[in-house]
């Protein structure tokens, strides 16, 4: 298990992605749920749990789904909270058996996508009542017998392409409806971190530990590009966003390189490299023409003017802002923030759930 827990902490720290049986836990009352007052106006802090991921909101915009693998320390399983998306007070939780890491949902918001990398599985669970639905575990080992770890997903066009942890790397294209395997992308380079589909070239983006970036024709399944934007330098790129409108990708790297790429997305040319410093998770909101970047070594959320790049704004979230989730209309933005981890895996604390409002 150490060795397991071990290469856990290594996908993290890059990132952050028969069925057993789900308990739908009643929610706390009110006055069990610790939901901070804002430190700064428009900010709500919730201290939630252990292990908390990625996000997602339903389509109606009525809940906030966090993914937790809850402790890596003699715990078992994991969990998925159903928060409201305006106080964060807790609407509902799913127990699940194993431990969850990024999310998607489905265009009808009837069923939730979790990721469970350390058991190398994606999980899709029935929003109405929390149990799963399906389950599916991928065959792929590493040299030392641990499967692949499934980190990111995207779900696109009835399909889920989730990201395989290991080198050389996978992404696995799978049916969203009945999680049945459709085809394994190969070659995918050392460990994909990163999963985008473009509006603008209609292809999927992917972004691994090896400095590149893929290009993935959806219809097809194939990797049509490969680039490296950085050449020889070391780079560990990470999470992506688009600007549709003028045809600009943004890439994160918060291992190596320290910075964020703003490249052509059609050519892969770098337009312009932003010397924030580390750069983790990073959204484009089209709506007020902002960049997010969490900063995981410092402990901040900048907002950057998208034209001029100039920080408009910082947040103080320590210890570790991890991801970022955008609301559809552009002015609500939420970030977990998450513990560091002792050296037996052990946190000091439940890691955060942050609401900000952009107005």
């Amino acid at each position: 298990m150490t060795k397991k827990l071990s290469a856990l902490a290594l996908l993290v720290a890059a990132s952050l992605s028969g069925c057993a049986a789900q308990n739908a836990t009643p929610v706390a009352p009110e006055s069990a749920q610790k939901v901070a007052a804002p430190a700064e106006t428009g900010v709500v802090k919730r201290d939630l749990a252990d292990g908390l991921y990625e996000m997602v909101l339903s389509p109606k915009g009525d809940a906030l789904y966090v993914a937790s693998a809850e402790g890596f320390k003699d715990v078992q399983g994991g969990v998925i909270y159903k928060l409201d998306p305006t106080t964060l007070k807790t609407l509902g939780r799913s127990h699940t058996d194993l431990k969850n890491f990024a999310l998607a949902i489905s265009p009808d918001g009837s069923t939730l996508y979790a990721t469970n990398s350390l058991d190398g599985g994606i999980t899709a669970l029935n929003t109405a009542d929390g149990k799963v639905k399906h389950r599916l575990l991928f065959t792929e080992r590493n040299k030392e017998g641990y499967p692949y770890g499934a980190r990111q997903v995207l779900l696109h066009d009835g399909l889920l392409y989730i990201g395989g942890v290991a080198d050389p790397a996978v992404i696995w294209v799978v049916d969203a409806q009945t999680l049945k395997l459709k085809k394994t992308i190969r070659n995918a380079g050392q460990w994909v971190t990163g999963l985008m589909w473009s509006e603008q070239t209609g292809r999927i983006y992917v972004a691994n530990g090896g400095g590149e970036i893929l290009i993935v024709n959806p219809r097809t399944n194939r990797i049509e590009k490969r680039w490296k934007p950085l050449g020889d330098k070391p780079a560990l790129l990470l999470n992506m966003a688009e600007d549709s409108a003028t045809g600009r990708l943004f890439v994160t790297d918060n291992s190596k390189a320290k910075t964020t790429l703003v490249l052509d997305i059609r050519t892969g040319e770098i337009i312009k490299q932003l010397d924030v410093g580390d750069s983790l998770a990073v959204k484009f909101n089209p709506k007020r023409h902002e960049l997010y970047i969490t900063q995981r070594e410092s402990g901040k959320l900048l907002s950057l003017d998208a034209t001029t790049w100039a920080v408009k704004q910082r947040w103080d979230l320590p210890p570790n802002p991890n991801s970022l989730l955008l609301s559809d209309d552009g002015q609500t933005l939420y970030v977990t923030v998450k513990q560091a981890f002792n050296k037996d895996h052990s946190t000091n604390g439940p890691d955060s759930v942050v609401r900000i409002s952009l107005k």
